[in-house]
């Protein structure tokens, strides 16, 4: 749908609202006036083919088809066919797995898919069941970081001495992480002014600065604070930076901070041993997130959380109603993930993944995220073959930032831009705004994106630049 010009935009307009208002005293007039027509109740159930038709006619036309091949907004959600299927037989069994009797087999496989995506991440034995730490299926990062800033909390007022001293702790990350930290931070009980995001910018590749993050907690420890919880993120949402986790975490641990690291897109593409790299360090955390429904071909929801000491997130979250009691969970010798997460009730998330995993192998995993790379690197190019356009940073996963050169700095060429784009109805981006300067995004990773879609999304970015600059 196209944007109204704000010339014409008039929300209170005194005719249109004296011609609409009668409009819709007609219609609730008739209505009433025929209301006897109508059975009191709606009773009677209606067949597939007319609801279906109506998905078609009223709920699809509603939709942001995220799906779709020319999808380059965001970060992707992509899906597969195993995906699908094991979507399709999580809801078949339709299992409430919270506590190891309730489903023995929910609960043992996914423990034992956390550990096969863990190695196939190159994680270290501290974070997997087959080591000395464990992993967990969330539905989102949001909820994953909640989980952690939660633990962190509970075992720093335990040495601190009480909750009394929670207006005291303090939590870290850049200006560029994602707004899940601070809202995890509201709900964990940290007070807004507690929250630092430090800023970065283009001399780190907006990555955050460990000697800017030593500062900031040396200078709240001065002023009688104590530092908790530092976010460090691989593949930022607004230009894909990453912060550099060996750095942070030895100003972490010489802190006692806890340290997170979110990766919830980009970790997926560190399965590929040339993009592990960017995880080098990560021995140092505490824990570490990444969402598979992003770019790891399985549908949503499944946000993978491996934690170094499971203990400290159950003792921050269990519960021990009698109703639920047992011996399997008396006998300490099974995990109850209810003691995981947020929630009670959680869905056969690990049939999902393991679907996905032994259907399409290590290989073909790499492949798509290889060919998805390979696509976003040749969309790089185009754009920096035409002068009227500039790459704003560093690529590095396959989320690509540009903008057309604007001849003031000040002026919205390049939101014109973005919603010209977007309201032609051929695809779909969107912007960041990195150190005052508004770039436009292209997030390529949608399932069935091929080359000549990337192409085509160029061909119509020139299209609308031209007619921009008329």
């Amino acid at each position: 749908m196209g944007s109204a010009s704000r010339k014409t935009f008039l929300p209170l307009d005194p005719m249109t609202f004296s011609n609409e208002s009668k409009a819709v005293i007609d219609f609730i007039s008739d209505y009433y006036e025929n209301l006897e027509k109508y059975p009191v109740q709606c009773t009677c159930p209606e067949t597939l083919q007319d609801i279906l038709e109506d998905v078609n006619n009223c709920i699809i036309p509603g939709l942001t088809h995220w799906q779709s091949p020319n999808f380059f907004a965001y970060f992707h959600a992509n899906a597969s066919t195993a995906g699908f299927l094991g979507e399709m037989l999580c809801s078949g069994f339709n299992v409430v797995g919270f506590n190891w009797i309730s489903s023995p087999a929910a609960t043992e496989l996914e423990s034992i898919v956390l550990d096969w995506m863990g190695k196939m991440l190159k994680l270290p034995s501290s974070f997997l069941f087959s080591g000395t730490g464990g992993g967990v299926l969330h539905g989102s990062t949001c909820e994953a970081v909640v989980c952690v800033m939660a633990a962190a909390r509970d075992k720093a007022l335990k040495e601190l001495g009480g909750w009394e001293n929670i207006t005291k702790l303090v939590v870290y990350a850049s200006d560029q992480t994602h707004f899940t930290f601070q809202k995890a931070a509201k709900l964990v009980g940290i007070p807004p002014s507690n929250s630092r995001l430090i800023e970065t910018s283009f001399s780190t590749g907006f990555s955050l600065s460990p000697e800017n993050l030593r500062f900031v907690i040396e200078d709240d420890i001065k002023s009688g604070l104590v530092p908790l919880f530092l976010c460090a993120t691989i593949g930022t949402t607004p230009s894909g930076a990453v912060d550099p986790i060996a750095e942070l975490g030895k100003v972490a641990m010489e802190f006692k901070l806890w340290l997170h690291i979110d990766a919830a897109n980009a970790g997926s593409g560190c399965i590929c041993p040339e993009l592990r790299h960017y995880l080098d360090g990560v021995e140092l955390a505490n824990s570490i997130s990444m969402n598979p429904h992003k770019w790891f071909l399985t549908n949503m929801d499944c946000c993978c959380l491996w934690i170094k000491e499971p203990k400290l997130l159950v003792d921050s979250l269990s519960t021990d109603p009698e109703i639920l009691r047992n011996n399997a969970s008396k006998s300490k010798a099974v995990e109850d993930y209810k003691d995981w997460q947020i929630a009670l009730s959680r869905r056969f998330r690990a049939l999902k993944l393991w679907v996905v995993i032994r259907r399409h192998g290590l290989a073909n995993l790499m492949y798509h995220i290889r060919s998805d790379i390979a696509m976003a690197k040749r969309f790089e190019a185009l754009v920096g073959e035409d002068e009227r356009f500039e790459i704003v940073v560093a690529r590095k996963f396959a989320l690509v930032c540009f903008r057309l050169k604007p001849k003031v700095e000040a002026e919205d060429l390049n939101c014109k831009l973005v919603e010209a784009i977007n309201s032609s109805g051929r695809a779909f981006v969107s912007h960041a705004v990195l150190s005052g300067i508004y770039v436009i995004r292209c997030a390529i990773g949608t399932t069935l994106t091929q080359q000549h879609h990337v192409d085509t999304l160029w061909k119509l970015i020139q299209d609308k630049a031209q007619s921009s600059l008329m």
